[in-house]
């Protein structure tokens, strides 16, 4: 069955930076878009990075710039490199994935099928 693992979140000051992993497992396909989402307390899940089946990237206005998304087919590993962290970047992130024909609109929460548990990311 389709597993996905996040790790590397942890409590850092501001301006600091954080690396999140996220491990997936089980897949029988290529899923077309693979993305991070943050949900803080009391605030609905939103999407802040994704990758594209061909790694075409998005982004969230309030990370862009601070935020890099990319993955290793060959690790079955996606990552987020957190540059620059703000308290508001404070959150739950989870990674995520949609069905192989889901290929666009890769930044609506909707479309995914497949979650992690999450990480905590906390800036003070």
């Amino acid at each position: 069955h389709v597993q996905l693992v996040e790790s590397g979140g942890d409590s850092v000051q501001a301006g600091g930076s954080l690396r999140l992993s996220c491990a997936a497992s089980g897949y029988t396909y290529s899923p077309g878009c693979m993305g991070w989402f943050r949900q803080a307390p009391g605030k609905e899940r939103e999407g802040v990075a994704t990758i594209g089946k061909w790694l075409t990237t998005r982004y969230a206005d309030s990370v862009k710039g601070r935020f890099t998304i990319s993955k290793d087919n060959a690790k079955n590993t996606l990552y987020l490199e957190m540059n620059s962290l703000k308290p508001e970047d404070t959150a739950m992130y989870y990674c995520a994935t949609t069905s192989e024909v889901t290929t666009s609109n890769c930044l609506m929460r909707g479309n995914y099928i497949h979650w992690g548990q999450g990480t905590q990311v906390t800036v003070s």
